[in-house]
Protein backbone atom coordinates (compact mmCIF):
# COMPACT_ATOMS: atom_id res chain seq x y z
CA UNK A 1 0.00 0.00 0.00
CA UNK A 2 1.21 3.31 -0.85
CA UNK A 3 0.85 6.56 0.40
CA UNK A 4 -1.99 7.74 -1.45
CA UNK A 5 -3.62 4.48 -0.87
CA UNK A 6 -3.23 4.51 3.17
CA UNK A 7 -3.92 8.45 3.02
CA UNK A 8 -7.39 7.82 1.33
CA UNK A 9 -8.01 4.65 3.65
CA UNK A 10 -7.61 7.37 6.75
CA UNK A 11 -10.03 10.25 5.17
CA UNK A 12 -12.66 6.85 4.32
CA UNK A 13 -12.59 5.70 7.73
CA UNK A 14 -12.95 9.53 8.69
CA UNK A 15 -16.09 9.58 6.84
CA UNK A 16 -17.04 5.90 7.15
CA UNK A 17 -17.27 6.66 11.09
CA UNK A 18 -19.76 9.31 10.77
CA UNK A 19 -22.31 7.02 8.36
CA UNK A 20 -22.03 4.59 10.86
CA UNK A 21 -23.21 6.66 13.68
CA UNK A 22 -26.25 8.36 11.77
CA UNK A 23 -26.75 4.46 9.63
CA UNK A 24 -27.79 4.17 14.47
CA UNK A 25 -30.35 5.95 13.72
CA UNK A 26 -32.15 4.16 11.18
CA UNK A 27 -31.28 0.58 11.72
CA UNK A 28 -32.30 1.07 15.57
CA UNK A 29 -35.54 2.10 14.63
CA UNK A 30 -36.39 -0.51 11.64
CA UNK A 31 -35.05 -2.90 14.23
CA UNK A 32 -38.14 -1.67 16.40
CA UNK A 33 -41.01 -1.19 14.07
CA UNK A 34 -40.16 -2.43 10.89
CA UNK A 35 -39.77 0.99 9.20
CA UNK A 36 -37.55 3.91 7.97
CA UNK A 37 -37.23 7.02 9.68
CA UNK A 38 -36.69 9.30 6.51
CA UNK A 39 -36.82 12.80 8.54
CA UNK A 40 -33.41 11.50 10.22
CA UNK A 41 -31.37 12.97 8.12
CA UNK A 42 -32.73 16.24 8.91
CA UNK A 43 -32.15 15.13 12.48
CA UNK A 44 -28.67 15.48 11.63
CA UNK A 45 -28.41 18.72 9.79
CA UNK A 46 -30.29 20.54 12.46
CA UNK A 47 -27.57 18.60 14.75
CA UNK A 48 -25.27 20.97 13.03
CA UNK A 49 -27.02 24.68 13.34
CA UNK A 50 -27.29 22.99 16.88
CA UNK A 51 -23.42 22.82 17.17
CA UNK A 52 -22.84 26.26 15.74
CA UNK A 53 -25.33 27.70 17.94
CA UNK A 54 -23.92 25.96 21.23
CA UNK A 55 -20.51 27.39 20.12
CA UNK A 56 -21.87 30.95 19.95
CA UNK A 57 -23.26 30.84 23.35
CA UNK A 58 -20.37 29.40 24.86
CA UNK A 59 -17.94 31.92 23.64
CA UNK A 60 -20.63 34.99 24.35
CA UNK A 61 -20.22 33.75 28.16
CA UNK A 62 -16.42 33.51 28.18
CA UNK A 63 -15.96 29.95 27.62
CA UNK A 64 -12.45 29.77 25.90
CA UNK A 65 -10.80 25.94 26.75
CA UNK A 66 -11.00 23.79 23.79
CA UNK A 67 -12.21 20.74 26.34
CA UNK A 68 -15.14 22.99 27.56
CA UNK A 69 -16.40 23.97 24.33
CA UNK A 70 -16.26 21.14 22.49
CA UNK A 71 -18.20 19.40 25.95
CA UNK A 72 -21.11 21.91 26.40
CA UNK A 73 -21.24 21.91 22.78
CA UNK A 74 -21.46 18.34 22.24
CA UNK A 75 -23.85 17.94 24.99
CA UNK A 76 -26.32 20.83 24.14
CA UNK A 77 -26.56 19.31 20.74
CA UNK A 78 -26.90 15.76 21.55
CA UNK A 79 -29.89 16.79 24.28
CA UNK A 80 -31.95 18.68 21.81
CA UNK A 81 -31.48 16.44 18.75
CA UNK A 82 -32.96 13.74 21.50
CA UNK A 83 -35.90 15.99 22.24
CA UNK A 84 -36.42 16.16 18.20
CA UNK A 85 -36.44 12.77 17.79
CA UNK A 86 -38.93 11.89 20.27
CA UNK A 87 -40.82 14.58 18.65
CA UNK A 88 -40.92 13.32 15.42
CA UNK A 89 -41.58 9.66 16.88
CA UNK A 90 -44.69 11.54 18.75
CA UNK A 91 -46.24 13.40 15.85
CA UNK A 92 -44.84 11.21 12.88
CA UNK A 93 -44.74 7.96 13.41
CA UNK A 94 -46.90 7.13 16.90
CA UNK A 95 -50.68 8.14 15.38
CA UNK A 96 -49.78 5.77 12.43
CA UNK A 97 -48.43 2.78 14.03
CA UNK A 98 -51.54 0.71 13.29
CA UNK A 99 -51.74 2.24 9.75
CA UNK A 100 -50.71 0.91 6.65
CA UNK A 101 -47.16 0.60 5.92
CA UNK A 102 -47.18 3.08 3.67
CA UNK A 103 -48.69 5.88 5.52
CA UNK A 104 -45.58 6.26 8.03
CA UNK A 105 -43.31 6.46 4.89
CA UNK A 106 -45.11 9.44 3.90
CA UNK A 107 -45.47 11.05 7.04
CA UNK A 108 -41.53 10.59 7.83
CA UNK A 109 -40.81 11.96 4.10
CA UNK A 110 -43.31 15.29 4.73
CA UNK A 111 -41.42 15.51 7.94
CA UNK A 112 -38.00 15.61 6.72
CA UNK A 113 -39.81 18.33 4.18
CA UNK A 114 -41.26 20.16 7.17
CA UNK A 115 -37.42 20.33 8.84
CA UNK A 116 -36.03 21.40 5.73
CA UNK A 117 -37.81 24.12 5.02
CA UNK A 118 -38.22 24.81 8.69
CA UNK A 119 -34.70 25.78 9.00
CA UNK A 120 -34.27 27.27 5.65
CA UNK A 121 -36.80 29.80 6.98
CA UNK A 122 -35.63 30.20 10.81
CA UNK A 123 -31.24 30.22 9.88
CA UNK A 124 -31.42 31.33 6.15
CA UNK A 125 -30.68 29.79 3.08
CA UNK A 126 -27.11 30.63 2.86
CA UNK A 127 -24.52 28.22 3.95
CA UNK A 128 -23.27 28.91 6.89
CA UNK A 129 -20.16 28.33 9.04
CA UNK A 130 -17.78 27.68 12.17
CA UNK A 131 -14.21 28.15 12.94
CA UNK A 132 -11.64 25.95 13.24
CA UNK A 133 -11.04 24.81 17.09
CA UNK A 134 -8.72 21.93 16.68
CA UNK A 135 -5.46 23.00 14.58
CA UNK A 136 -2.49 20.86 13.96
CA UNK A 137 -1.41 17.90 11.52
CA UNK A 138 0.48 14.90 12.04
CA UNK A 139 2.49 13.80 9.14
CA UNK A 140 4.09 10.42 8.85
CA UNK A 141 6.50 9.31 5.96
CA UNK A 142 5.33 6.31 4.61
CA UNK A 143 6.52 4.33 1.32
CA UNK A 144 8.09 7.27 -0.03
CA UNK A 145 5.58 9.59 0.23
CA UNK A 146 3.73 11.26 3.35
CA UNK A 147 0.94 10.67 5.22
CA UNK A 148 -1.22 13.26 7.19
CA UNK A 149 -4.09 13.37 9.61
CA UNK A 150 -5.22 16.50 10.63
CA UNK A 151 -5.99 16.63 14.99
CA UNK A 152 -9.22 17.33 14.26
CA UNK A 153 -10.00 13.92 12.00
CA UNK A 154 -7.74 11.95 15.57
CA UNK A 155 -10.24 13.68 17.67
CA UNK A 156 -13.92 12.35 15.15
CA UNK A 157 -12.39 8.58 14.95
CA UNK A 158 -12.01 8.30 18.58
CA UNK A 159 -15.35 10.14 19.50
CA UNK A 160 -17.42 7.98 16.84
CA UNK A 161 -15.87 4.65 17.90
CA UNK A 162 -16.38 5.69 22.05
CA UNK A 163 -19.96 6.77 21.02
CA UNK A 164 -20.29 3.60 19.13
CA UNK A 165 -18.73 1.42 21.87
CA UNK A 166 -20.65 3.11 24.67
CA UNK A 167 -24.14 1.91 22.59
CA UNK A 168 -23.26 -1.27 22.06
CA UNK A 169 -22.12 -2.41 25.56
CA UNK A 170 -25.85 -0.20 26.55
CA UNK A 171 -27.56 -2.58 24.02
CA UNK A 172 -25.28 -5.48 24.96
CA UNK A 173 -25.42 -6.11 28.38
CA UNK A 174 -27.65 -3.24 30.02
CA UNK A 175 -30.79 -3.52 31.54
CA UNK A 176 -31.97 -1.27 29.11
CA UNK A 177 -30.22 -2.91 26.10
CA UNK A 178 -32.08 -6.22 26.77
CA UNK A 179 -35.93 -4.67 26.90
CA UNK A 180 -35.06 -3.15 23.59
CA UNK A 181 -33.52 -6.39 22.19
CA UNK A 182 -37.03 -7.95 23.51
CA UNK A 183 -39.43 -5.36 22.01
CA UNK A 184 -37.68 -5.77 18.71
CA UNK A 185 -38.04 -9.42 18.57
CA UNK A 186 -41.44 -9.70 19.23
CA UNK A 187 -43.13 -6.65 20.51
CA UNK A 188 -46.50 -7.96 20.80
CA UNK A 189 -45.28 -10.61 23.57
CA UNK A 190 -42.80 -8.04 25.11
CA UNK A 191 -46.38 -5.67 26.24
CA UNK A 192 -47.93 -8.82 27.30
CA UNK A 193 -44.82 -9.17 29.98
CA UNK A 194 -45.37 -5.73 30.89
CA UNK A 195 -42.69 -3.68 28.84
CA UNK A 196 -44.15 -0.57 28.09
CA UNK A 197 -43.09 -1.06 24.48
CA UNK A 198 -44.65 2.79 23.48
CA UNK A 199 -41.54 4.22 25.53
CA UNK A 200 -39.03 1.71 24.26
CA UNK A 201 -39.50 3.15 21.19
CA UNK A 202 -40.32 7.08 21.80
CA UNK A 203 -36.41 5.73 23.28
CA UNK A 204 -35.18 3.96 20.01
CA UNK A 205 -35.75 7.50 18.35
CA UNK A 206 -34.37 9.53 20.79
CA UNK A 207 -31.01 7.15 20.85
CA UNK A 208 -31.12 7.79 16.99
CA UNK A 209 -31.38 11.26 16.97
CA UNK A 210 -28.47 11.35 19.43
CA UNK A 211 -26.28 9.50 17.41
CA UNK A 212 -26.69 12.35 14.42
CA UNK A 213 -26.20 14.81 16.96
CA UNK A 214 -23.01 13.45 17.75
CA UNK A 215 -22.24 13.10 13.90
CA UNK A 216 -23.44 16.53 12.97
CA UNK A 217 -21.10 17.90 15.85
CA UNK A 218 -17.96 15.88 14.48
CA UNK A 219 -18.64 16.93 10.98
CA UNK A 220 -19.46 20.29 11.54
CA UNK A 221 -15.91 20.47 13.08
CA UNK A 222 -14.63 18.91 10.46
CA UNK A 223 -15.71 20.61 7.40
CA UNK A 224 -16.73 23.82 9.13
CA UNK A 225 -19.71 24.94 6.82
CA UNK A 226 -23.21 23.36 6.19
CA UNK A 227 -26.74 24.79 5.22
CA UNK A 228 -29.98 23.66 5.49
CA UNK A 229 -29.82 20.95 2.28
CA UNK A 230 -26.85 19.59 4.65
CA UNK A 231 -28.95 16.12 5.63
CA UNK A 232 -30.57 15.21 2.51
CA UNK A 233 -27.24 13.48 0.85
CA UNK A 234 -25.26 12.26 4.18
CA UNK A 235 -28.76 10.88 5.41
CA UNK A 236 -29.00 8.59 1.99
CA UNK A 237 -25.75 8.15 2.42
CA UNK A 238 -25.94 6.61 6.01
CA UNK A 239 -29.17 4.39 4.73
CA UNK A 240 -26.84 2.98 2.62
CA UNK A 241 -24.71 2.33 4.63
CA UNK A 242 -26.96 0.70 7.17
CA UNK A 243 -28.50 -1.67 4.29
CA UNK A 244 -24.93 -2.62 3.64
CA UNK A 245 -24.65 -3.98 7.16
CA UNK A 246 -27.88 -5.30 7.55
CA UNK A 247 -30.41 -3.09 8.51
CA UNK A 248 -31.59 -3.71 11.59
CA UNK A 249 -28.45 -5.21 12.99
CA UNK A 250 -26.13 -2.62 15.13
CA UNK A 251 -22.87 -4.06 13.88
CA UNK A 252 -23.65 -3.85 10.59
CA UNK A 253 -24.88 -0.36 10.83
CA UNK A 254 -20.91 0.21 12.10
CA UNK A 255 -19.79 -2.23 9.73
CA UNK A 256 -21.30 -0.55 6.86
CA UNK A 257 -21.05 3.09 7.26
CA UNK A 258 -16.71 2.02 7.44
CA UNK A 259 -16.78 0.16 4.24
CA UNK A 260 -18.78 2.55 2.37
CA UNK A 261 -16.83 5.54 3.79
CA UNK A 262 -13.38 3.99 2.87
CA UNK A 263 -14.78 2.53 -0.28
CA UNK A 264 -16.22 6.14 -1.49
CA UNK A 265 -12.83 7.68 -0.47
CA UNK A 266 -10.91 5.23 -2.38
CA UNK A 267 -12.63 5.74 -5.37
CA UNK A 268 -12.79 9.52 -5.19
CA UNK A 269 -9.18 9.40 -5.30
CA UNK A 270 -8.52 6.99 -7.81
CA UNK A 271 -11.14 7.25 -10.29
CA UNK A 272 -13.28 11.26 -9.66
CA UNK A 273 -14.60 12.34 -6.71
CA UNK A 274 -17.70 14.34 -9.15
CA UNK A 275 -19.12 10.83 -9.39
CA UNK A 276 -18.74 9.60 -5.79
CA UNK A 277 -22.32 10.04 -4.77
CA UNK A 278 -23.39 7.91 -8.07
CA UNK A 279 -20.72 5.05 -6.82
CA UNK A 280 -22.31 4.85 -3.15
CA UNK A 281 -25.92 4.77 -4.90
CA UNK A 282 -24.52 2.15 -7.56
CA UNK A 283 -23.27 0.39 -4.27
CA UNK A 284 -26.43 0.16 -2.50
CA UNK A 285 -28.59 -1.45 -6.12
CA UNK A 286 -25.57 -4.35 -5.97
CA UNK A 287 -26.09 -4.68 -2.56
CA UNK A 288 -30.29 -4.95 -2.81
CA UNK A 289 -29.71 -7.16 -5.71
CA UNK A 290 -27.22 -10.00 -4.74
CA UNK A 291 -27.57 -9.64 -0.67
CA UNK A 292 -30.56 -7.81 0.45
CA UNK A 293 -30.26 -8.62 4.04
CA UNK A 294 -27.01 -6.73 4.04
CA UNK A 295 -23.48 -8.34 5.38
CA UNK A 296 -24.49 -8.78 9.04
CA UNK A 297 -28.25 -9.22 8.15
CA UNK A 298 -30.62 -11.81 8.96
CA UNK A 299 -32.53 -13.12 5.60
CA UNK A 300 -36.01 -12.13 5.84
CA UNK A 301 -38.91 -14.56 7.04
CA UNK A 302 -42.61 -13.68 6.77
CA UNK A 303 -44.40 -13.46 10.13
CA UNK A 304 -47.58 -15.53 10.32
Amino acid sequence: MDAFLLQQLINGLTLGAVYGLIAIGYTMVYGIIGMINFAHGEVYMISAYLCAIGLALLSFFGVQSFPLLIFGTLLFTVVVTAVYGWTIERIAYRPLRHSTRLAPLISAIGMSLILQNYVQLSQGPNQQGVPTLLTGVLRVEFDGGVVQITWTKVFILVAAFCGMALLTWIIQYTRLGRICRAVQQDRRMAAILGINTDRVISLVFVIGAAMAGLAGVLVTMNYGTFDFYAGFIIGIKAFTAAVLGGIGSLPGAMLGGLLLGVAEAQFAGLVNSDYKDVFSFALLVVILIFRPQGLLGRPLVAKV
